[in-house]
Formats: C-alpha cells, sequence, structure tokens
C-alpha cells in the first residue's frame, strides 16, 4: 500500500463507516501502515474510533477481510 487507500461501509442512518490505510510516515521502521477506523454522517465531523499500526503484510490482510467478510468497498477519499 504505498498510497493511501480508503474502505467504506454505508448504515442505514446515511452515514457511513470507514477504514483508511495510509503509509507510515512517523514510524521509526518503514513497512509500517497506519489504519484509522472510523464513522461519518455530514454534515458532522468524522468521528476517529481507532487507529493503529500494521506491518505491511499484516495490513494487506486487514484489508482483504474487511472487503470480504465485512462488507467495505473501495473508495475515493471522504475528507
Amino acid at each position: 500500500m504505498p498510497k493511501p487507500v480508503w474502505l467504506v461501509r454505508p448504515r442505514p442512518d446515511g452515514g457511513c463507516d470507514y477504514v483508511n490505510f495510509q503509509p507510515d510516515l512517523e514510524g521509526l521502521s518503514s513497512g509500517t501502515v497506519v489504519m484509522r477506523e472510523g464513522s461519518h454522517l455530514p454534515p458532522q465531523i468524522p468521528l476517529l474510533k481507532h487507529r493503529q499500526r500494521l506491518l505491511l503484510a499484516d495490513a494487506e490482510l486487514c484489508f482483504l477481510q474487511l472487503q470480504q467478510d465485512d462488507g467495505y468497498q473501495n473508495s475515493e477519499p471522504l475528507f
């Protein structure tokens, strides 16, 4: 994941849950990705629920699992 990737899952209230994967620019070692999970209900400010650093291989597995098991789909950046 050399560039940011967004996954989005719509919610019944008109908002969405999102997961964002970005290269870790602050990390001490290369090959890590920052994963941010949150929700967004426009026009409100997005809510960040969870943030963690993952190794690139773990991030790719998590990305696939979110798509296959949790119903997330690729998206353009939300904000």
